[in-house]
């Protein structure tokens, strides 16, 4: 039986997925599979939806088995040897809920990522004190000041994405409630909305602001985020959460129909320019 990971990487799910492919290109279903490794079937569905890790004695008998190229092979198992490897985000095994693992893989491999938030503002827009305010208010007492400051220094170590060479286009649509809802003191929200305007100038971020005034939208439901990838293998995926876990969401007509409610909501919402008028004037207030 193979090895139960807490969660896959992004490489483990779009390398799964590509075994699929060519076990299907060869004709082979996945009991001939499993008995070409001496498994059941459900250790190679597993592996194929990344619900375990690549086993490389087990990869290379695949690929043998469903007749790939020697050079392709050795390619694939290298592949795999790198997305076995754990991510940075399991230094933080200690506070990194399992079902927020794949979260932070994804949002390391995505090249666009989209986002409706409702309450506050995302975690990769957040200032550091910002961050601690929002976490100390989460924990109902169940959490002690040293493990905030993990979570926080966790979502610090996020933000590390958007200062990369080619970072992810980030889009986040924000309620306004998120500007008008306090945070510790005054110069909590100051130092928050510069920081929000110092990203709003940049090339691969936009922020809109879903303003009262233009009434409701068929976003209010909760927030959410959706994952573009470059691999053709990994489709876009929609992340929501609630109190005690998440859904990772996948399936054409679900992902379809969030993608839509993002684009009927961006075309609503305050366009970019005069979201930046909003932070500035919300500023002012502070």
């Amino acid at each position: 039986m193979s090895e139960r990971r807490p969660a896959p990487t992004v490489g483990q799910v779009v390398l799964g997925k590509r075994l699929q492919e060519l076990r299907e290109a060869s004709g082979l279903g996945r009991e001939e599979a499993a008995r070409a490794l001496r498994v059941t079937a459900a250790t190679v569905r597993r592996m194929e939806t990344a619900e375990v890790a690549l086993k490389i004695p087990y990869v290379q008998v695949l690929l043998e088995t469903y007749g790939v190229p020697e050079d392709e092979a050795e390619a694939f198992v290298s592949l795999a040897e790198e997305a076995n490897q754990p991510g940075w985000w399991q230094r933080y095994h200690d506070v990194l809920p399992d079902w927020f693992s794949l979260y932070v893989s994804l949002e390391g491999a995505a090249r666009i990522v989209r986002s409706y938030e409702p309450h506050f503002v995302p975690g990769l827009l957040q200032t550091e004190e910002y961050a601690r305010a929002v976490l100390r208010a989460g924990t109902i007492g169940q959490t002690g000041p040293e493990t905030i400051e993990r979570h926080v220094s966790l979502r610090m170590e996020r933000q590390r994405l958007l200062e990369r060479q080619d970072p992810p286009h980030l889009w986040v649509i924000m309620d306004e409630t998120v500007l008008l809802r306090p945070v510790s003191g005054g110069e909590v929200m100051r130092d928050q909305l510069d920081k929000l305007l110092e990203f709003a100038e940049r090339d691969r971020v936009t922020l809109q602001i879903a303003e009262f005034a233009s009434g409701p939208h068929p976003g209010t439901y909760a927030p959410f985020t959706l994952f573009r990838f470059a691999e053709p293998e990994l489709p876009d995926m929609v992340y929501t959460e609630y109190l005690s876990g998440a859904l990772y969401l996948d399936s054409r007509k679900e992902v379809a129909a969030h993608l839509e409610v993002l684009d009927h909501m961006s075309t609503a919402a305050a366009s970019a320019e005069r979201t930046k008028k909003i932070l500035r004037e919300r500023r002012g207030d502070c």
